[in-house]
Formats: C-alpha cells, structure tokens, sequence
C-alpha cells in the first residue's frame, strides 16, 4: 500500500472517542465521510463500571423525564462505551468534556444526531453503524443532560474484602518445581475469556491457562522473575508463581472497580518487596505488600490540574514502571497531567515528586540507557521525558503526528543519529523515532530526528529488540481489513535512507483464519530477539491464533492455534518484561 494511499485511507478509530461536541457546532445531517467501517464498529469494553447500579442524581425542574430502570441502563451503556475517552464524571480526557453546561447549550438534537452520525474527529457513528438503534440513541441523548452519577468509592475496608491469599509464602515452593524456562515464557492476555495463557517460547505449548480478572491489560514480572502479576480493566490482580508444578494464582486482591496498571519494587535491596496498582476508579494508587498483595496504603490523585490550576475530580492512573535508579514507582496522572515519583523506601512516611509535564498521560516505556521514561500524553499529540536519575522533566517533545501511542516504544540504533525511541500513532501513518543519547548526540537529543510512514492509522504498538535489525508497526485500529490484519516492517540499517520502505508481513494471511475479520496486534519478541509474535485477534466465538516470525528473514515460523486462545490481546515475554527490553 502506497503512502498516498495510506493517507486517504485515515478514518475513524472506533476505540479512540474524540470530540462528542465540538465547540460552536450545529445538529446537522449525516456528515460527509461520517465513517461506517469496520474500525467504528470496533469497541475496546473500557470499563466494568456497568456492573454497579447508580442511582439518579437530584433531579431538577428541567431535566428530561427518566426512569429509574432508564437511567441505569444509560448508565451501564455510558459506562462500558464512553467512559473510557470521555470519564466517568464526564469531566472529558482523550475525548471532549460532557459536562450539563456543555450538553443542555447544545440541546437534545444536537446530541442525538451526534450519537447517530459520529464526527471526523473520532466520535463512533452508534447509528449509522447499527451499534445502537434510535430509542438507545434517544436514551443517551436524554442521559447526557442530566448531572452524572458517582460510582462509589473502594478504601481499604472494601480492598481487604476483596483480599485473598491462597497459599501462604511459608507453603509455598522453596525451589523450581517445574522444567519450564521461565526467561522464555510468554503470558499471553486471553481478552473475551478472563484468562492468560502461559505459552512457551521454544515448545509453543500452553503450559498453563489461568482464571484472572476481566481483560487483563497488562503482565509485569517481580524482579526476581518468580511472580507474575496480571491484571484485569475490573482491577482485580492475580499474583501467579511460575515456581509451582503448574503455575498457578497464589494472591489476588480488587483495587477498585475499574484499574489497568500493575507494578513491582526492581531497585537492589527492595526486589519483590511491594506491588503497586494504579485504578482508573476510584482515581488513586495502592501500594502492596510483594509477597501477599495485603495493601499497606492508597494514595489519592485527586487534584489540581498543572497547567490550569483548576480542580479535577478524576485523574485516572495509567502506566506505572519501576526505576532502575532509585527506590521509586514513576506513575501517569492522566488528566493532570502529573508523573509522580513515589519513593517506596519508606512507605509509612512516604515522599512523592510531582512533575508536571502534560495533560493525558498514557503509556511509555524506557530508553536503551533504562534512566529515561518516555511517555505519551496522547491527546496533546506529545511525549514527555523523565530522567529517574536526576528526578525531573527533562522535555516535552510534539511527535509530529496525531495520538502518539508506543505501548513500551521500540529502542533502536539509528545508522546516523545513534540511540532512539520510538513511537507509532492511532491518528496517522507516521513512526517519530526519537533521540535519546544526551551525552553522545547532544544536538540530536530529545527531538524527533526522522519521521516513518507506515501502513496508516490506527497502530497501538512498535516493536524491536537489541539483536534485531528491524522495527515492526501494527495497525490493528485501521479501518482498511488487510491493514488491520498485517505489519509494516522498517531495516533499522536502511533508516538512513530519505524515504525508508518497509516490508508487509500479511500476519493475518498466515494464520489461516477464513471467519471474521481478525486484527493483528503487539508484537513481542522471544528472549533471544531471534522471533517475534504476533497475536491474531479475532471474535470471542470465531477462531483466533499467534503468529510467530523468523526475525532474520521475516518469514512464517510457527501458527499457534488451541480452542482454548480466545480473543488473544497482550503478550509479554518474562525476561523481556521484567528487564524493559523492548
């Protein structure tokens, strides 16, 4: 597929809800290219919020007429598509505010016919798309001009019910009681099924399939490579020791009600000594004990937003990552746009750095040297660097093109610019490759030193390793069915070149899979750097697989198909996670 192509090809990323209303606007007909691909039928469930009932805030004079039944319903649909851009108190993130201030200037029309036709700009066409019909259009037109309701809040006394320690660490396994070469597992997110599998890396076998919490978002290793922690978008964490026979929960614990992050102490002295856990709700973090995930305290990130000074009453937490450099847990505040350096050194007086670098911070990883965190504030089209070192910004970089999102980033050495970062976009086709050597390329530094154009929008994840000679991009988001289903492939040793090409693996072509429209999405490397796969996600009831590649000659190397891989998402190499190379 040409550039050109690629770029007329851009359209709605069903999983990214931009502006539900645009400032100054009108109700109007259906708009020109209002999208009914593919991608805007395509809905991440953001939340688990649906599962609480809520009850309707005080109603005044001239709010719509609505039923108590109506009003969880709208709730529960709210909830599971909307909060996840828009929050959970409407109070706007990736997408745009839904305050009643904004949605009654606007009217019920407007709001309707917004809802049915999407925008552009992102905003999911639920009409036209069949997602919803018109009386579930006229339910959340009417829902979005009454006050939101607050789900309820998750302290300590609701987190300890919630905590469970199946088997104790006395009872536990003194030593490896298994064959398993735990450097070359791969725990593998089972999206639809609320499970991950543990796959081996040279075998390909399943040595274990594990019962976890709802769409397990991310898998983060201790530093002693013994416990894996999952975690699901319902916040429930499941502590897993790869020592046992069969690896196997041995603690878990809900940190909220809806949560994506999860984390562990790597500093010499504190290895495996706490877990932490970030939560969307309530908006806060919780800091556990390593061995048992007892929690020992929560932190609000309620707060003032940086830039405005305004107060925000839901700063979800997003990536969490350990220093290498210091005792510290670096944590996202998304909507304040603060990265809090949380010192676990002592807990009980614990001390906290709050920087202030930009508002919706999302996902990052580390640079080569692992003393820089580059993280994307996606919605302001930037990436933020923090040197864990020194403790402090060190810039903020506009990526050159629309919603950076680089899962962990792809580390490179560029043939002229030597280290860089890179990063991939859900609003375009561009790849910004990133300086990253202060000391060695000083000019080079901190900027973007070249931009790449992939397959086109809608990519979630790059991927390299140290012994690769290339850079991999999926677009798992793209409207277009055989972009969704491939990859680009960049030679790192051709980046010199004024116009990089790449290579299309047609991942999706490989598995074989003649039902549905399976996505390709996030590569990870085997330890040795010498595969990648890739997983092949298809409908909940439809057939999906992993696709391994050869990295030194890009061809097919293994299809892993099992009925027990349903809708496989993440996938995240032991050694690879547990010491951030990526």
């Amino acid at each position: 597929m040409s550039r050109l192509t690629s770029l007329r090809k851009l359209a709605l990323l069903g999983s990214v809800a931009f502006p539900l209303i645009a400032a100054g606007a009108a109700a109007q007909d259906e708009p020109e290219g209002h999208g009914d691909s593919p991608a805007t039928k395509y809905i991440f469930s953001a939340t688990t919020l649906g599962q609480i009932e809520v009850e309707i805030p005080g109603l005044k004079p001239d709010d719509p007429v609505m039923t108590q039944a109506e009003f969880s319903r709208a709730a529960t649909i709210y909830f599971e598509r909307c909060a996840g851009c828009h929050g959970v108190l409407r109070k706007g993130a990736t997408g745009k505010a839904l305050t009643t201030d904004i949605t009654r200037a606007n009217g019920y029309e407007y709001l309707r016919d917004f809802i049915t036709y999407g925008s552009p700009a992102g905003m999911p066409n639920w009409g036209t798309s069949g997602e919803m019909d018109e009386a579930t259009i006229d339910l959340m037109a009417r829902y979005l001009l009454i006050e939101p309701p607050q789900p309820p809040e998750f302290g300590m006394a609701e987190m300890k019910a919630t905590w469970k320690v199946l088997v104790k660490p006395e009872d536990r396994p003194t030593e490896k009681l298994n064959d398993i070469d735990l450097d070359n597992l791969f725990s593998v997110t089972l999206r639809d099924s609320g499970q991950v599998a543990l796959i081996d890396g040279a075998s390909y076998e399943i040595h274990a399939i594990i019962e976890t919490g709802y769409a397990v978002h991310i898998s983060r290793i201790s530093a002693s490579g013994r416990y894996l922690f999952v975690i699901g978008r319902d916040a429930l964490i499941n502590m897993i020791d790869l020592w046992m026979e069969t690896p196997a929960t041995v603690a878990q614990i809900k940190v909220g009600a809806e949560a994506r992050s999860v984390e562990t102490s790597k500093f010499k002295g504190y290895e495996d000594k706490y877990a932490i856990a970030g939560s969307y709700w309530p908006p806060q973090y919780v800091i556990m004990d390593g061995d048992t995930l007892e929690p020992l305290k929560i932190v609000s990130t309620r707060g003032m937003i940086f830039d405005t000074q305004e107060f925000h009453p839901e700063p979800r937490v997003a990536a969490i990552v350990a220093s290498h450099y210091k005792p510290e847990f670096i944590v996202n505040v998304k909507e304040t746009g603060k990265i809090l350096l949380v010192d676990y050194s002592d807990i009980r007086n614990l001390k906290v750095t709050s920087i202030e670098a930009e508002r919706f911070l999302h996902d990052g990883g580390f640079d080569s040297s692992k003393r820089y965190f580059l993280t994307a504030a996606n919605a302001r089209n930037k990436v933020a660097v923090i040197d864990t070192k020194e403790g402090s910004l060190a810039a903020l970089i506009d990526t050159g093109g629309q919603t950076p999102h680089p899962g962990r980033g792809a580390n490179l050495m560029h043939p002229v610019h030597g280290p860089v970062w890179a990063t991939s976009h859900l609003g375009d086709e561009t790849v910004a490759l990133i300086g990253t050597d202060p000391e060695g390329h000083p000019e080079q530094a901190w900027t973007v030193v070249q931009q790449l154009y992939a397959l086109g929008g809608g990519s979630l994840f790059v991927k390299s390793h140290p012994t690769s000679n290339h850079l991999y991009v999926d677009a798992p988001l793209n409207p277009d069915a055989e972009t969704s289903a491939s990859v680009a492939v960049f030679r790192v040793d051709e980046l010199d070149q004024e116009e990089p090409e790449y290579t299309v693996l047609p991942i999706g072509e490989w598995a074989g899979i003649e039902d549905g429209q399976p996505r390709v999405v996030q590569g990870e490397f085997n330890r040795e750097g010498t595969e990648i796969w890739f997983s092949v996600w298809n409908a909940a009831d439809k057939e999906s697989a992993i696709v391994v590649v050869d990295d030194r000659t890009l061809e097919l190397a293994r299809v892993i198909k099992d009925q027990r891989l349903i809708t496989p998402t993440g996938k995240f190499n032991v050694y690879n996670t547990r010491a951030d190379v990526y």
